[in-house]
């Protein structure tokens, strides 16, 4: 059977609009192996993975677990983790790092306020968090026991960016859309991206380090849910804006279509620029035709994508 990234690659599906929805992100540094659920089938105590999945749930918050590129030896707990939170909405950014020898700190975050994007509470949890000012991020998802194209694909890109020398490159458990394999998470500004190799990805992160975004392959940022992403990226294509903080994603209003079958849901989505400019976008989701997989392993299926049906400048009025 094809492998899900094979067959996405080949029928050339749309990656816009298809990064996963988090205000903020929650990176906890757990070597050795990853189940398909790390982090309550890693060597992570399955208890306080649960408690962490419970905390977050609701918050905006999105956890996930990270490991330095390599070979996953298993030698038990480590004694000091790397600890990253990082909150992604435009003009109100951070990225906070931190170490800790006690992983359940993080239960005594307040996770309504870090995903309101309140670092304060992530500052009390561990208290020698500090301001990550260095070099982009870079998390390469390879969690093989979730889907086999994100270690056969996303293992030797996260292993090439090392060898290389790019600095802050980690490998994650899980940023979704495995059939988009390799895909990638960068930080500070949260932009997603799918289908990439090793110098699409030094580029990204050379124009993240100017404030700037690269749109070729970007799935979205992660601070908007899907409609939001889709949107903003029609209008960067559009205006050929790069600079990373520049639009924001103002309002999400879903556009009523009745009860017949077959219409698609639709947004009115308003994207603004920080310089005054107003653009309204129409969103619709439809089907991804032919069937295929989502993920490895899972039967046929038509996937929810984001088509841009207008993009109209300086109105608000709602969409006929």
């Amino acid at each position: 059977m094809s492998r899900c990234a094979t067959v996405s690659r080949v029928l050339d599906e749309p990656i816009a609009g298809t990064a996963v929805h988090a205000s903020t992100w929650l990176l906890l540094e757990q070597p050795g192996p990853w189940g398909p659920h790390a982090l309550t089938s890693s060597r992570l105590d399955p208890a306080l993975g649960r408690a962490l999945e419970d905390a977050a749930e609701g918050s905006g918050v999105r956890i996930a677990l990270i490991r330095r590129p390599g070979r996953h030896a298993d030698h038990g707990a480590p004694p000091v983790r790397q600890v990253y939170a990082a909150h992604t909405v435009p003009g109100r950014g951070w990225v906070r790092g931190a170490v800790t020898s006690a992983p359940e700190r993080l239960l005594d975050i307040d996770f309504a306020a870090l995903g309101r994007g309140d670092h304060g509470t992530f500052d009390a949890a561990l208290p020698d968090a500090a301001p990550h000012d260095g070099c982009p991020l870079a998390f390469v998802c390879t969690n093989g026991r979730r889907d086999r194209c994100c270690a056969l694909l996303g293992r030797p890109l996260a292993a090439e960016l090392a060898a290389s020398g790019v600095a802050g490159t980690w490998e994650v458990t899980h940023l979704g859309g495995h059939r988009f394999s390799p895909t990638l998470l960068v930080l500070p500004h949260g932009y997603a991206y799918g289908r990439v190799d090793a110098p699409a990805v030094k580029e990204i992160l050379h124009r993240a380090r100017e404030g700037r975004v690269v749109t070729e392959h970007c799935r979205g940022r992660s601070a908007w849910a899907r409609p939001g992403q889709a949107a903003e990226l029609a209008v960067r294509a559009r205006t050929r804006e790069t600079s990373a903080d520049a639009l924001d994603v103002t309002e999400v209003r879903s556009v009523p279509t009745g009860e017949q079958d077959g219409v698609p849901p639709l947004w009115e989505v308003t994207v603004t620029h920080s310089g005054g400019r107003r653009w309204r976008v129409v969103v619709a989701q439809n089907a991804a035709g032919p069937p295929r997989p989502e993920s490895c392993g899972a039967p046929l299926g038509s996937p929810a994508r984001m088509d841009v049906i207008r993009v109209e400048e300086g109105t608000a009025e709602p969409a006929p």
